[in-house]
């Protein structure tokens, strides 16, 4: 069983609309270089020139934040899920 992947909105077009979508690796890292694979540019949208994950790029391992964890490095098994969800900033209101 692969690890499932949950796709935010703003990335589906690069996954063909999908929601979800399937990866193989034994990290995070690798997982999502597999769905590269799958679907060419989908990497570049997530990780900046150096290879180093978008500041405004969060990324879970089952409800855990892979900045807490080994980062790509984290390790995942077959039946787990990542999801990936952008950054939300706002500012205050000036009135």
């Amino acid at each position: 069983m692969p690890v499932q992947v949950r796709i935010p909105p703003m990335l589906r077009e690069a996954t063909g609309g999908a929601r979800t979508v399937e990866g193989h690796g034994s990290t995070v890292g690798a997982v999502l270089l597999d769905i590269d694979r799958q679907h060419p540019g989908f990497r570049e949208r997530l990780f900046s020139e150096d290879g180093e994950l978008r500041r405004f790029v969060n990324v879970y391992v089952n409800d855990e934040d892979i900045r807490y964890l080994a980062q790509l490095d984290t390790p995942v098994r077959d039946g787990d899920t990542v999801s990936i969800l952008p950054a939300v900033a706002g500012g205050g209101r000036h009135v």
